[in-house]
């Protein structure tokens, strides 16, 4: 039976309930005096149910969907305002035991380049990412206990954080590795991570089992609970997510909300993040064998939805989208996204080759950072590199009610404002820092109290003058 406090993976995430769901969804999704219900109760800022959500993301009625986009947006700015928080992924390793069918790391795979960083190549990376201007990083690694242990990870963990190169530092790290154990988790936290990544794939349960024939993450209650172990051992910012395209989507639009749900019911703390990745092309993966894969349109509908179902939660587009497509969800719901990334093992410091090809899927946006921020800037965004809230302590459920509360903003806008002059000070093309600067000036006189304010603009003269590293 369906019970979003348990903590078994079958009842969290019941195929039934999601089946009853999707059914009401369709037979309501004309229904003009529920969505409209919904649509005005959420304008409240405190969430939907997930079958409540499978309705408005159902909705066929034109009207009421500009209604529903019109909310996304408003609920974005809310929260969120004009902040988009950038990070880059670092890969350490691409040896893997698993046979996933969508990634091109699964063992069977003869003919990848399989490569694992040493500790000075992180060392190395980790160097070529300060010099872009990143302070946040996603590390990832295939699952291999034996190439790439606990031990292994948290080592390079280590070694970034250790190293300081010119102004730059990277000050957050985020872990995208395997379904571990409790002890392993508690491991990760103290060695100071940022969130804890792991994306379900899909949740339906068949699929998954049929899309991950062999290896550890076959286990599909392992893998589902993960995030349970995870904050049992401590760690209290875990990002969730599935790959669309692999199943139906509004199965796992359903499932990632009722994921979201059970943290909620079961430990007190909903997801930091949740990330809408949709499946690419890759070395021997061809998505058109794929038969779920969604349109841009409906893409944009889950963002939406999903923004409007959670808005405590940050969302994450990777460069997985096209900066066309990144455009579009960025109003509607994401508030954080990555730039001048690489998906092969390393690739910042030295680029690979064509033959040497270690990327685990093709990259849509392959702008540079500085481009990004550029783009950004354009469009009225604030880039921001802040790490403040997990440096201050401002994790969980201490981070959650300062969201939802909307007191997040007094630290954030000054914070986000800080690093971008960081940023441009030290990285920053001519072109982009003008623009930036003017952004700045704009932005920092919306500021409402007066004395964080003040405080603001000295630093601003302070980070002129070469010092770094302020922050609320």
């Amino acid at each position: 039976m369906y019970n979003c406090k348990s903590k078994i993976a079958t009842e969290f995430i019941n195929d039934e309930e999601i089946k009853e769901t999707l059914d009401y969804a369709e037979k309501n999704k004309n229904n003009r005096e529920l969505i409209n219900s919904l649509i005005e109760r959420a304008k409240d800022c405190k969430g939907l149910t997930h079958r409540e959500a499978a309705v408005l993301l159902e909705c066929d009625l034109e009207d009421e969907n500009e209604k529903i986009f019109k909310l996304a947006k408003e609920i974005k700015q809310k929260f969120y305002g004009n902040r988009i928080v950038m990070f880059a992924p670092l890969y350490l390793s691409n040896y893997c035991i698993n046979g996933c069918v969508y990634c091109p790391y699964h063992y069977k795979n003869k003919h990848i380049a399989r490569k694992k960083l040493s500790q000075e190549e992180i060392k190395q990376e980790t160097i070529a990412l300060q010099d872009m201007g990143h302070k946040r990083l996603a590390l990832e690694a295939g699952e291999d206990p034996v190439n790439n242990p606990i031990e292994y990870i948290l080592e390079c963990i280590e070694t970034i954080y250790g190293i300081k190169h010119k102004n730059g530092a990277i000050r957050r790290v985020n872990v995208n590795i395997a379904a571990t154990t409790v002890e392993n988790y508690r491991k990760l936290k103290d060695a100071g991570i940022g969130t804890y990544i792991l994306f379900q794939e899909t949740y339906n349960k068949k699929s998954y089992e049929e899309l991950h024939p062999t290896g550890p993450k076959h286990d599909y209650a392992y893998h589902t609970e993960a995030m349970d172990r995870a904050m049992e051992g401590g760690i209290d910012d875990v990002g969730l997510g599935v790959l669309f395209g692999l199943n139906m989507y509004k199965y796992d639009f359903v499932g990632l909300l009722m994921h979201a749900e059970h943290l909620e019911a079961a430990i007190g703390v909903g997801p930091h993040t949740i990330s809408v990745p949709r499946i690419r092309p890759a070395d021997d993966i061809d998505p058109e064998n794929f038969s779920n894969a969604i349109s841009d349109d409906i893409f944009a509908k889950i963002v939406t939805v999903i923004r409007i179902a959670v808005p405590y939660t940050g969302m994450i587009v990777s460069t997985r989208e096209s900066k066309k497509t990144r455009e579009r969800v960025l109003e509607l719901g994401i508030s954080q996204i990555s730039g001048g990334s690489k998906t092969s093992v390393g690739g910042y410091a030295e680029p690979e080759t064509e033959d040497d090809n270690s990327a685990q899927f093709d990259v849509n946006d392959n702008r540079t950072l500085d481009e990004i921020v550029n783009w950004l800037l354009e469009m009225n965004y604030i880039p921001s590199f802040c790490t403040a809230c997990y440096r201050e302590g401002r994790t969980g459920d201490r981070f959650m009610s300062l969201v939802k509360s909307g007191q997040i903003a007094n630290c954030c806008q000054p914070n986000a404002l800080m690093t971008l002059k960081e940023y441009l000070e030290d990285y920053a093309s001519s072109i982009t820092r003008g623009k930036g600067e003017a952004l700045i000036m704009e932005e920092v006189e919306k500021i409402p109290n007066e004395k964080v304010k003040a405080i603001v603009k000295e630093h601003l003269t302070e980070l002129k003058e070469g010092k770094r590293d302020f922050r609320f």
